[in-house]
């Protein structure tokens, strides 16, 4: 697997749970291809950043209103310029 920023990363796990009935720890760390201790820190962040909640009842995260709008975002940012990594190395 390549390489991935951290925006990469962060739009995989909110797109992981971007799910009607929220996404467990494991469904994020396989859906976002991350270690335990690398979905802990990243999950940390996301929390402060008031981008994804977890339900302490239901035992899952779920993507918050301001998480489903940067998820937008980065989509039309993709849209627009869509950035090919592998031309700007070989070039």
């Amino acid at each position: 697997m390549k390489n991935r920023s951290r925006s990469e990363i962060i739009k995989s796990i909110l797109e992981a749970a971007n799910v009607g009935e929220g996404a467990s720890r494991t469904r994020l760390m396989y859906k976002s291809y991350l270690a335990y201790n690398q979905l802990k820190e990243y999950l940390e962040i996301l929390q402060e950043s008031a981008l994804i909640d977890y339900e302490v009842g239901m035992r899952c995260y779920r993507i918050t209103e301001k998480g489903t709008r940067l998820l937008q975002l980065q989509n039309k940012l993709e849209e627009i310029a869509p950035i090919n990594y592998v031309n700007i190395k070989n070039s």
